[in-house]
């Protein structure tokens, strides 16, 4: 079946559950993992509640995608913390898990850098806002400031949102709900409370990057929902979440504005309504003055919050890459003074893979 054709919905564990917490053939979970395991799923709970916004306008604010990937942050951390706990070791990983972990960290490390150079593009619009709000405020003569303040809004309309990373996006997050069965673990108790954890947070990170990613896109044909099974305590928080962004987003692309987040959508409204005054110059009515004025100090504000919501978001996403590439250096460290991991056997995961 082509990517085309899958259904919407994606149901994992088609050969059954790998995640059992106790089992007659492989290892059960004795009261001190059982207890990790259930504080780790109830944190993740917790945040995935405080996603799911109270005002539906809050969906794509900056400060819901600041608060998203923050929780992401904790949750990335959560593992780390959970692995020392379980005093599992690297060398008593099995392959099969470094691999999963490794090929994973690598595709969101692509996907961060895609984000970035999006953010960088929106900075850059930032800047030629910034210029057009200097033109409109500058107190030189009328024709000199709206001549130059069409410069500007010509150039503010000819920048290009529109990036071929992001559309790269969609396969490495599609390839990544396609490794949400596996790996199935059999004998290790530890095991399988590390990989059910990692499950948790897996789905969790594809749901945000897939937000991020239609948005960011102008597209939300790509937001199939991830159905997770009900032995997960986080399954019902994890469907009303999706469900409240999913709706929101699909209600805002069929506005057909020319983008979803909240604030840039802000800007692009008020500079909608200041086109024509720009392009014919202020009304002597002092009531169409005072109208301009008003509109001017309004693309000032919104131009405000939109430079503070970039430059936090942009902190925050780097500060995702930079836990995901600590723990995958940290993982391979381990494994060189581990001396018995054959890197070879690694699948198509390769050590020092370059991250653009």
């Amino acid at each position: 079946m082509s990517r085309a054709e899958e259904p919407p919905h994606r149901h994992f564990f088609p050969f059954g559950n790998p995640f059992r917490t106790k089992s007659h053939k492989g290892a059960q979970l004795s009261p001190r993992l059982a207890s990790l395991l259930n504080k780790f799923e109830e944190t993740l709970t917790a945040r995935l509640s405080k996603l799911t916004p109270q005002n539906k306008e809050d969906v794509l604010s900056f400060s819901w995608m600041e608060l998203a990937m923050k929780s992401l942050c904790e949750s990335h951390n959560d593992i780390k913390t959970l692995i020392t706990d379980l005093e599992l070791p690297v060398s008593e990983w099995e392959e099969k898990w470094i691999d999963f972990y490794l090929d994973i960290s690598v595709k969101l490390l692509d996907i961060c850098v895609a984000f970035s150079s999006q953010l960088s593009r929106f900075s850059q619009g930032k800047l030629l806002l910034q210029c057009l709000l200097h033109n409109l405020e500058s107190e030189s003569d009328p024709a000199k400031q709206f001549f130059k303040a069409r410069a500007s809004l010509v150039s503010w309309r000819h920048h290009g949102l529109k990036n071929p990373r992001i559309e790269n996006c969609f396969p490495i997050l599609e390839s990544l709900v396609e490794t949400l069965d596996l790996p199935k673990v059999k004998n290790s108790a530890k095991g399988k409370v590390l990989i059910r954890a990692m499950f948790g947070v897996k789905v969790a990170t594809i749901f945000v990057f897939r937000v991020f990613a239609s948005a960011f896109s102008g597209s939300g044909n790509k937001l199939s929902d991830l159905t997770v099974p009900d032995i997960f305590p986080w399954a019902q928080v994890f469907s009303v979440l999706q469900s409240t962004v999913y709706g929101e987003m699909k209600n805002k692309f069929s506005s057909e504005k020319s983008t979803v987040l909240k604030e840039l959508d802000e800007v692009n409204e008020t500079v909608k309504k200041l086109d024509p005054i720009i392009q014919d110059g202020v009304d002597p009515n002092p009531m169409e003055a005072e109208k301009f004025r008003s509109l001017v100090t309004d693309l000032g504000s919104g131009v405000e919050k939109l430079s503070q919501g970039l430059d936090r978001l942009s902190k925050d996403v780097d500060g995702f890459f930079k836990i995901v590439l600590t723990s995958r250096d940290s993982l391979l460290c381990n494994l060189r003074a581990d001396g018995n991991m054959d890197f070879s056997m690694l699948g198509n995961t390769k050590e020092g893979q370059a991250v653009k």
